[in-house]
């Protein structure tokens, strides 16, 4: 199938791709969905497709043949084996109650464990309450920019080899965030660069990996990071820290721009905000 641009174009409120997340606004086109329908059931990555840091193959696929398209909204199914199995229903478009449905329905058929529905709301909107809503942030760099690193923040690698130790501590009580999968990942040489930031000794907070992949329209962007400070060392400025330094590094090696989601009111969310992000709207999860 394909989907009819003048049917779907007016109901996005967030530019946002299933399997694929958020991408620029100018970037926002067409082909962007016919590209994830091209791949669907394939465990093929496209081109842009950031999650291909992290696996072979691509998990999430879109269940083509359920899809749901009309000239008032568009419902996308995807599923994902992944654990025990996530089956969502991507909403553009007003849905009520037939997403949920259908992803129950679906979920069921598909033997998934979870079932739930995104849906988008523009950055004036408000997003319903009783789900998990993040926002959509997005980070413009110019060649203006200076790209000096914050100091104290370093990279990992570059630490003395005693603090560098302490960096398996601080993954294993950030291990929530992710910070104990990086860390696998980093010792298996298999990411770039992580920045950290110390306290005496140890490693108190940290950014990473820093890395760099072109979008679909060959532009250069910052990928997301993991970033994270120790409870009892925050408020200090360490993640403001964290974050100027990953910021000058996106300049330094020519991004763009970067795009983030950060869990609204959450400390990621106001520093972003207080750094002066853009926000492009809010995605919100219902679990059913």
């Amino acid at each position: 199938m394909r989907f009819h641009w003048d049917w779907l174009h007016p109901v996005i409120r967030v530019p946002y791709v299933p399997t694929i997340g958020p991408v620029h606004p100018d970037t926002l086109a067409p082909r962007l969905f016919d590209d994830v329908l091209s791949v669907a059931g394939t465990g093929a990555f496209l081109p842009y497709d950031k999650d291909q840091r992290w696996a072979t193959s691509k998990d999430e696929t879109i269940l083509v043949e359920h899809i749901e398209h009309t000239s008032a909204r568009t419902l996308i199914p995807t599923v994902a084996r992944r654990g025990h199995g996530t089956l969502t229903v991507y909403v553009y478009g007003p849905a009520g109650d037939e997403a949920a449905d259908l992803a129950s329905k679906l979920a069921a058929g598909h033997g998934a464990a979870t079932a739930r529905a995104i849906t988008f709301h523009g950055p004036d909107e408000q997003p319903p309450t009783g789900t998990a809503v993040t926002r959509v942030q997005l980070r413009t760099f110019t060649p203006s920019q200076p790209a000096d690193q914050a100091d104290p923040v370093r990279p990992v690698a570059d630490l003395p080899e005693p603090v560098r130790a302490t960096f398996a501590a601080f993954a294993d009580r950030l291990t929530s965030d992710g910070f104990a999968f990086l860390h696998g990942q980093m010792q298996a040489g298999a990411v770039g660069p992580v920045l950290a930031v110390t306290d005496g000794s140890r490693v108190v907070g940290a950014i990473g990996p820093m890395e760099t992949m072109t979008d679909s329209a060959g532009a250069t962007r910052l990928l997301p990071q993991y970033f994270g400070v120790l409870p009892e060392h925050r408020g200090h400025g360490y993640g403001r820290m964290l974050w100027r330094a990953a910021m000058a590094w996106g300049a330094a090696h020519g991004a763009s721009y970067q795009l983030l989601q950060t869990e609204t009111g959450g400390a990621s969310d106001r520093l972003c905000q207080a750094e002066g992000l853009r926000s492009l709207g809010f995605v919100s999860v219902a679990k059913l």
